[in-house]
């Protein structure tokens, strides 16, 4: 099984990483292809791979080939590798709006598609995606690549029709989390703690409570009362939320990142 990836940036190399960490391909299976010499030579270096500026190279190799460019270069990506793709190899695209369907029509031909959305924390082995498969894949296939995914995320395969929450509620989302973390050692510098100590505190809260849901099966709501005290400090704090609208300012940020999504 010979995997390339047309796009060696965040998001490709840290799935080519969890790739050969979970030990599912050796480095001799993977080709990383893209325009920039100099990111091919750091990612040849550290990931030793072996690496092409010519997509059409690393198209014909593949078994399995996945597009991890940004979306606004996938119609050119496409035009360029369609007759290099072997008929029988599985095409794996990461790109919001980019459908089933789409893919199929720019490639012109019958072939396997993935799609799938991952997200940023697959940097860390700590992804989450979503996935679905046109007909031509099989359930075999569909496990393969769940299987060579788990290195580096959790995978959930959905209906198609719930691809843009996916970008909405994983996708997207750690930026969210990221602006809630960095808000809390905010508050925790204004009350004296340093700002070192403060990140610290404030990501292990959030990786501890996720944790937590994720875990013991219980309902976040549940999670909640078991930290709220009667006449405590956190149900003051949770009052002062409710106060500000932080359901409301969630649900609708990600109401608008789905409405984005869609329109791509």
């Amino acid at each position: 099984m010979y995997i390339s990836f047309i796009g060696c940036g965040n998001m490709g190399t840290a799935m080519m990483k969890g790739i050969l960490d979970s030990g599912i391909a050796d480095a001799s299976d993977l080709t990383g292809a893209d325009r920039s010499e100099e990111l091919l030579n750091t990612r040849k270096n550290e990931l030793h791979i072996s690496v092409t500026t010519d997509n059409k190279e690393a198209a014909k190799k593949a078994d399995i080939l996945f597009l991890s460019v940004k979306p606004q270069f996938y119609e050119e990506v496409i035009a360029e590798i369609r007759d290099s793709v072997k008929d029988s190899a599985i095409i794996i695209t990461i790109a919001p709006g980019k459908t089933l369907s789409w893919t199929k029509e720019s490639f012109g031909r019958e072939l396997k598609i993935i799609r799938m959305m991952p997200n940023t924390p697959a940097l860390v082995k700590e992804g989450m995606i979503g996935l679905c498969a046109n007909d031509a894949v099989t359930d075999l296939e569909l496990e393969n690549v769940r299987k060579l995914c788990s290195g580096f995320a959790r995978t959930e395969v959905i209906p198609e029709s719930l691809m843009d929450v996916v970008t909405a509620v994983s996708g997207s989302s750690p930026a969210y989390v990221f602006m809630f973390i960095e808000a809390m050692a905010d508050a925790a510098v204004a009350g004296g703690m340093p700002r070192d100590k403060a990140y610290t505190f404030a990501a292990q809260a959030v990786l501890g409570s996720a944790k937590m849901v994720l875990e013991t099966g219980k309902h976040p709501g549940e999670l909640k009362d078991m930290v709220c005290s009667p006449a405590g400090t956190t149900i003051q704090a949770v009052r002062v939320l409710e106060a500000k609208g932080f359901r409301s300012a969630v649900i609708e940020c990600m109401e608008k990142c789905l409405e984005i999504s869609r329109s791509l």
